[in-house]
């Protein structure tokens, strides 16, 4: 029986309102599981995931950069770079377990015999780690309606920082998780549907512009996330820029085709919590947005600390999400190009 456009959107609602309840269930699934001794002594850690179930290794990269003393890379391809040795850990995650490029690198890990952890709910990595034994967390979704990777970000992000935490690669405990789970139950509050959220009044502004967000530091895996769910979830191009960077190029690309004026719409994600330099560039790049004719609106998250800021801004992201798949009247869980391109390369 197809669903109505209503429930669909109920559903994607609910999911968005259910993720404290998908961070707190991994992050204690997780810490339940045995880990083995020797993922605390690594030197590196490679993820491999694509698309939605890469979103979360982004959020907690961005997040660990200043706190985790080894090198954190994601990995989008299809063969683990040569470096990867008995002194790697490699995460590979799939929420369906069969995205070809994680099942391929996964593969190669167990071949190389290498420090092994799959995320999934179930297909062929799930089977992989049985046949293998390897360390892994299968999720059990209860708390994704919308059944979506890319709506299953506390999940995605709770596994990761609690496999890494359990590890002691990562220095954080339940606090900042109890801390995150209340900044988005507050978030959650402020932004539904009927609640006159800022997220509502930023989807009528995107109604016809393309929004091409900027970011900095622990803030950029969670604009990457939201830009992620405005191409699959309201079917809009998006497109992302991080500060200090895009000021020294962006900024002359601004004036060209006349076009930009009409279409372009800046959307600033500001934290208190940036370093000084980096937060005095926001107002700075706002102000030649602006001089430029180009439309631009500032989201500040009101958590004090930085991975509430995180989860905090991911509840407002996906809500303007929401809000603006409902205007274009859009199915919010269907991606047929995607679904299209797939066919088409298994027939390859």
């Amino acid at each position: 029986m197809n669903e109505s456009l209503d429930e669909l959107y109920q559903k994607l609602r609910q999911t968005i309102s259910l993720y404290p309840e998908q961070l707190n269930q991994a992050w204690q699934d997780v810490n339940a599981l045995e880990i083995p001794g020797e993922f605390s002594s690594v030197k590196n850690i490679v993820f491999c995931g694509m698309g939605g179930s890469a979103l979360g290794a982004r959020i907690v990269k961005a997040y660990s950069k200043e706190i985790m003393e080894i090198p954190f890379e994601i990995y989008t391809e299809y063969d683990l770079p040569k470096y990867v040795d008995e002194e790697t850990l490699v995460i590979c995650s799939s929420y369906s377990g069969t995205t070809e490029e994680t099942v391929n690198c996964a593969n190669q890990a167990l071949e190389r015999n290498v420090n092994t952890f799959f995320i999934t709910t179930g297909g062929d990595l799930a089977n992989l780690a049985k046949e293998k034994n390897t360390p892994s967390y299968i999720i059990d979704v209860k708390h994704n309606p919308s059944g979506q990777p890319r709506n299953a970000i506390g999940y995605a992000t709770g596994a990761v920082l609690g496999l890494l935490a359990k590890a002691g690669l990562l220095p954080i405990g339940e606090p900042e998780i109890k801390s995150s789970i209340w900044a988005m139950k507050n978030a959650v509050a402020k932004n539904d549907e009927g609640a006159g959220g800022t997220s509502q009044e930023l989807s009528k502004a995107l109604v016809g512009k393309i929004p091409i967000l900027v970011a900095s530091e622990h803030m950029l895996g969670i604009a990457h996330t939201i830009k992620n769910q405005f191409n699959e979830s309201a079917k809009t191009f998006s497109a992302l820029f991080d500060l200090p960077e895009l000021n020294h190029h962006l900024l002359e690309g601004l004036a060209n085709p006349p076009e930009n004026k009409n279409l372009l719409y800046f959307v600033f994600f500001n934290s208190n919590l940036y370093s000084p330099r980096v937060e005095k560039r926001y107002p700075l790049t706002v102000d030649v947005v602006r001089q430029n004719n180009v439309p631009a609106y500032t989201y500040l998250p009101e958590s004090s600390d930085k991975l509430s800021q995180i989860f905090e801004t991911l509840v407002f992201g996906s809500f303007a999400v929401y809000h603006l798949t409902k205007r274009y009247s859009i199915n919010p869980e269907e991606i047929p190009w995607v679904d299209y391109f797939k066919k088409k390369l298994k027939e390859a």
